[in-house]
């Protein structure tokens, strides 16, 4: 019994060895981010180790808690966003809750040279056809993965019905393929689904992760990116990225959409697009589903990052709001449907990536919540995602009595 008994204490002395050893490895840098003259929080701004592909993003409060290898401790920490000047700090000389403050610069067109090779001034719909003529340069065309974490927020009037998280790897082919990128689903954090409306029982639920790859201006061709149709563009500014300049471009196509483009001055690579559709007097620009569902508002942000010399995504959101009727004729209201769905990329692939561990594992024809593995609290301890907001722990808690 002696020996049975100091197995298991020189066992569990190990454990403990081995969890401080991979803890020590890791070095948790935290912090705010603050606009220098309003002291307002920035949120979804870029924290990043310079010349590498692992990253994270601060949170709606400008929160951010970033985990980096300890060997990097001495590398240079970005801190960027659209609209304001960089700043550059080493990881060594943070403080526990670093407040980062961040200055914007004002940048008036007639001080800016916005030129083609002729040097002849370029209007708003030239800049983006010429973005879009440089998209084979600018986006890559070999495979690569991309790791990063997606949330499923849904609240239906005015009471919240779901949050899921999870971590994933996506296996794209290169842009020019037109397809989803391959998934593993790695692991779950938090799965909370409460009862909905009755009315879903017989509306289909799609799988979070394929919901949102599946709308994809670059891969898939389309979109306010291609200068064509009914869109109407006008230069709205230009403004500071990453030590670079981007146009700034506002974009209509009349009744229902608009855009937001903003495209780097140099490469003209597409930094980040924002689209949205609005319906009028419920008059949708899509047709009423047979179910009684009928979308009246849709929002869908992709922002992208640059990673030897090639663009890759850095976020991804799509949100919604569908107006449920009874059937498809019926103009009595149900409910309101509000989802929302993000995807957060902190890591990117692309040397030897068909040796890289990847296990395509994840069923896309079923929900994410029920493929989702048993808690591990180790994976997420030090896994780089957007902190947790005040409100959406409430979310969460609420939630979570409901379920419980």
């Amino acid at each position: 019994m002696h020996k049975l008994s100091l197995f298991f204490s020189i066992v569990f002395f190990l454990l403990g060895c081995l969890t401080n050893f991979a803890q020590s490895d890791i070095t948790t840098l935290s912090g705010q981010v603050l606009d220098q003259k309003t002291l307002e929080p920035i949120p979804f701004a870029s924290v990043y180790i310079k010349s590498q592909s692992i990253g994270t993003v601060t949170n709606e409060e400008g929160y951010f808690t970033f985990y980096i290898p300890s060997k990097r401790k001495m590398d240079i920490i970005i801190i960027s966003v659209i609209g304001y000047v960089s700043v550059s700090k080493k990881a060594n000389t943070f403080k526990e809750n670093q407040q980062i403050f961040l200055s914007t610069r004002t940048t008036n067109l007639e001080t800016v040279i916005i030129t083609s090779t002729k040097d002849k001034k370029l209007t708003a719909k030239e800049i983006v056809k010429k973005a879009y003529q440089e998209i084979k340069n600018n986006y890559p065309t070999k495979p690569y993965i991309l790791e990063g974490y997606v949330r499923d927020l849904q609240k239906e009037d005015d009471k919240y019905v779901e949050y899921l998280e999870c971590a994933a790897k996506l296996f794209y082919q290169g842009y020019a393929i037109k397809k989803e990128p391959l998934v593993e689903l790695v692991e779950v954090r938090t799965k909370y689904l409460t009862e909905k409306n009755p009315w879903n029982k017989n509306s289909e639920r799609k799988n979070s992760i394929i919901d949102l790859v599946e709308d994809d201006f670059i891969r898939f061709d389309y979109g306010p990116i291609k200068g064509k149709n009914g869109w109407k563009y006008e230069l709205d500014g230009v403004l500071p990225y990453n030590e670079r300049l981007v146009y700034k471009i506002k974009g209509v196509d009349k009744p229902f959409q608009s855009a937001t483009l903003f495209i780097d001055t140099e490469t003209f690579a597409f930094v980040r697009m924002e689209l949205t559709r609005q319906a009028i007097n419920n008059r949708s620009w899509a047709r009423k589903f047979t179910n009684g569902a009928l979308q009246v508002h849709y929002n869908v942000v992709f922002e992208y990052q640059e990673y030897k010399g090639k663009m890759y995504l850095k976020y991804q959101k799509e949100e919604d709001t569908w107006k449920i009727f009874e059937g498809l004729e019926s103009k009595k209201l149900l409910f309101v449907q509000y989802p929302k769905k993000e995807l957060f990329i902190n890591n990117i692939i692309i040397d030897d990536v068909h040796n890289y561990p990847f296990l395509k594992n994840m069923n896309i024809s079923e929900s994410i919540e029920n493929q989702a593995k048993e808690y591990n609290l180790d994976f997420w301890s030090t896994y780089n995602i957007p902190q947790q907001t005040a409100a959406e722990s409430k979310i969460i808690l609420e939630l979570k009595k409901r379920v419980d």
